[in-house]
């Protein structure tokens, strides 16, 4: 009997368009043999909705009015039905969420499926929360021993007195100043000098609370795929080859961006470039798929973010460089399916009650 797989994509984020590509792309590529996919769209107002193929691949996905989902949780289990009615219409037996940035990469809805007892795809909720956050992740990586950028790290309410040219001083010119919170390049600014320092800091703060100003990495920037649970594997690096790559870089179709996979790397630098991303993703507790992004100058090798849930397009990094493994996409997705299933039979063994004698 095939799986149900819940994809659920769109959501409250300023990544919703990209979340439907990767939709697209994961639903195409899906066995069909094997898994029934049921389409589960979230709108920028979070209402939740039963999409169909048509609507999934139309200019505008929102399904009617009457397609609403509740999420129901009883007795029975975690199950989708009509908008205030009881009726089930689908239990799924798993969820792949394609859901990048706030309020899906975040361990937001992970909680909410841990909570259902229903096994996801992707890493679990502190992997989620903490690689999303960009101050913890970089606190949890440089204790695991790995190099990160310096920083100075800005509060909207309790650093209401900021010293711009001190900022400058200890972390030098040009900087980068992004939300800590606000996925992998949204509200990303580089700055060149005090005023437009102060121009991207009131920027990121309209995004997150908590933000970070960087001191500007000049080199290579790498990427690099893994996947696994318990035995991980680490993908050959890709290179994007770009000047600076915020969400309109990264997305325009304007943009000059390059994606140059597999990376033109040394076999030393390598070797020493996948195992740095595995000792990222086990120090930041990620589990089930995850890429890992570097800054390669020529002293150092610097992580620069985990993306726990990352693009699913087609033309991603993620997705190609497991295909340079010999990994096809239809095979990576049900890699990743049974993943998560094999997370959730495993977490089920555990025991969550203490008998007192």
């Amino acid at each position: 009997m095939k799986k149900i797989v819940g994809i659920i994509f769109g959501g409250k984020s300023t990544e919703h368009e990209i979340s439907i590509l990767s939709a697209r792309n994961v639903f195409k590529n899906m066995d069909k043999e094997i898994y029934n996919p049921f389409l589960i769209f979230i709108d920028k107002e979070g209402n939740w909705y039963k999409a169909e193929e048509s609507n999934l691949f139309s200019d505008n996905v929102i399904p009617e009015m009457y397609n609403r989902l509740s999420l129901i949780l009883d007795a029975s289990g975690f199950y989708f039905s009509e908008y205030k009615k009881d009726e089930p219409v689908v239990k799924p037996d798993v969820v792949f969420p394609v859901l990048h940035g706030p309020n899906g990469e975040d361990g937001s809805i992970q909680g909410m499926f841990e909570v259902a007892g229903i096994p996801y795809v992707g890493p679990g909720i502190a992997g989620s929360s903490v690689s999303m956050d960009k101050l913890l992740a970089k606190r949890l990586l440089k204790e695991a021993g790995l190099n990160i950028a310096r920083y100075v790290f800005l509060n909207k309410y309790t650093d209401t007195d900021i010293n711009y040219n001190r900022i400058i001083k200890q972390l030098g010119l040009p900087l980068v100043v992004k939300p800590s919170r606000a996925g992998s390049s949204v509200g990303i600014s580089k700055v060149k000098n005090v005023e437009e320092l102060k121009i991207a800091i009131n920027f990121a703060f309209t995004f997150d609370s908590k933000i970070l100003v960087e001191e500007y990495i000049k080199g290579r920037e790498i990427e690099v795929a893994v996947l696994g649970n318990d035995t991980l594997l680490a993908s050959t690096p890709g290179e994007i080859v770009t000047e600076f790559y915020d969400y309109k870089e990264k997305y325009s179709k304007e943009s000059k961006t390059r994606l140059d996979a597999p990376a033109k790397l040394k076999k030393k630098v390598t070797r020493q470039i996948k195992e740095a991303a595995l000792k990222a993703f086990m120090a930041l507790d990620c589990e089930g798929m995850s890429r890992v992004d570097f800054f390669l100058t020529t002293e150092k090798l610097i992580v620069n973010e985990i993306n726990t849930i990352p693009g699913f397009t087609n033309i991603s990094m993620y997705p190609r460089l497991f295909e340079l493994e010999g990994i096809s996409q239809r095979e990576l997705i049900t890699r990743l399916i049974e993943l998560a299933i094999d997370r959730h039979q495993k977490n089920r063994k555990l025991k969550h009650s203490l008998e007192i004698q």
